[in-house]
């Protein structure tokens, strides 16, 4: 049984504005219950972010490791406990992940040759993950997204058809038609979605192309609400998904694509076999909450 806790420790990080509670409980020590989760991602009377990433080792939390079967497991070490700020459990999140292997290194649980620039192999819900932690930027190498038959999204009374892309979580990301402009959508509430094909709801990606620039195959930009959070300044997994639609609706299975967010931009590499995120991940603040303090 867990002692009950006073305080705990925490960080605070984000990826292209998308913002994360980072919470390190190694040995498994904390009931991160979703109560808990809300009131630490509330932005008036807790820490604020978009979601919690607890940092654990794969083999403390025995929910955790039933996930760690096979031997692409052997070296995740750390799993990233991910949870969206109403305190749901959710499998991915491309940004938090980058977080997530910037706060591991930073703060010293994963040690770092001089000079060495650190690869990481992490745990999720997903499955395992590569990461690779530069000095400003943080890449993600995760599976290759899936695309899974046509659904809608509606937003009132205005039905946006998207694609269904299946990155570890559920997307559904909608090209805008001409004459719909990206800035003027109204996400304040979810986006309502065919529960028959999201049963446990989907984050939703609206995309329009923007201008081509050298070095990348595609250039889109992407506003998305996110389930369980609400629309975000940025989704990594969204962005991958996004990005598999626009190679294809420039007839290209694989290629590089530049995607900007309200909170800057990211770049995904598709190959025949993995799907790479990169993009900045940084650490802004750390400290310790009083728990009696969040209730």
């Amino acid at each position: 049984m867990m002692a009950p806790m006073e305080s705990i420790a925490f960080a605070k990080g984000h990826g292209t504005g998308n913002d994360f509670v980072v919470v390190p409980d190694p040995d498994h020590q904390l009931s991160l219950t979703p109560t808990l989760v809300a009131a630490l991602c509330d932005r008036r009377s807790g820490i604020g972010g978009d979601g919690v990433l607890r940092v654990v080792r794969t083999a403390a939390d025995p929910e955790l490791a039933r996930y760690a079967v096979g031997p692409e497991w052997a070296d995740a070490e750390w799993f990233m406990d991910y949870r969206n700020a109403d305190g749901s459990v959710a499998e991915m999140c491309g940004n938090g992940v980058r977080v997530f292997a910037r706060y591991l290194v930073d703060s010293g649980l994963v040690a770092a040759e001089p000079g060495a620039t650190p690869e990481l192999v992490l745990g999720t819900r997903a499955g395992p993950v590569v990461a690779v932690v530069g000095d400003e930027a943080v890449s993600v190498t995760m599976r290759m997204p899936r695309m899974q038959g046509v659904s809608d999204a509606w937003l009132g009374e205005r039905r946006f058809t998207g694609q269904v892309v299946d990155c570890g979580n559920p997307h559904l990301v909608c090209p805008l038609p001409p004459g719909v402009a990206l800035a003027d959508l109204d996400l304040s509430e979810p986006p309502r979605v065919d529960p028959a094909v999201f049963p446990a709801g989907a984050n939703v990606e609206f995309t329009v192309p923007a201008a081509q620039e050298p070095l990348v195959d595609a250039h889109i930009r992407m506003r998305v609400h996110e389930r369980g959070v609400g629309e975000t300044r940025s989704c990594g997994s969204g962005a991958c998904a996004a990005a598999l639609v626009a190679l294809r609706d420039r007839d290209r299975a694989r290629g590089v694509v530049a995607v900007d967010v309200p909170g800057g931009r990211l770049t995904v590499a598709l190959t025949d076999t993995d799907c790479a995120l990169t993009g900045p991940a940084v650490l802004v603040a750390s400290g310790t909450v009083q728990l009696a303090a969040l209730a």
